[in-house]
């Protein structure tokens, strides 16, 4: 493939990624190579988290940052809420909210739920 880091192959591929990661989008017809990378590259990033779209799109999508969220919940003790994701998101979703149990430190817990009380923020 041309040199990705070329303004108009990174445009193009940029494209490409954000739709491959619309489950959705199909690839569309008559594009560049470097639109047509991203796509895939796209795609296996968005089968990664949510499973093979031949098997059906799942009713709740699982992207990097619902990731981050659940690993945040883990390393704050925080229980979480797995209702409507697919045996597949969820096996992704209790990998990154393990780790974030692993990194769980309650005196950081305690004094940001602090912060939160204080703002007026309730966590449940």
């Amino acid at each position: 493939m041309k040199n990705i880091f070329s303004p108009i192959n990174r445009q193009d591929y940029l494209k490409g990624f954000s739709n491959g990661q619309n489950p959705y989008l199909k690839e569309e017809e008559n594009q560049t190579e470097a639109y047509i990378f991203g796509f895939n590259q796209g795609r296996l990033d968005y089968e990664r988290m949510n499973g093979k779209i031949i098997h059906g799109i799942p009713k709740l999508i699982v992207t990097n940052k619902v990731l981050e969220d659940f690993l945040l919940a883990g390393m704050l003790g925080i229980s979480i809420n797995d209702n409507d994701y697919t045996a597949f998101q969820i096996d992704v979703i209790s990998k990154w909210y393990q780790s974030g149990i692993e990194k769980y430190n309650p005196r950081q817990s305690s004094y940001l739920l602090g912060i939160l009380e204080e703002n007026g923020i309730d966590i449940i």
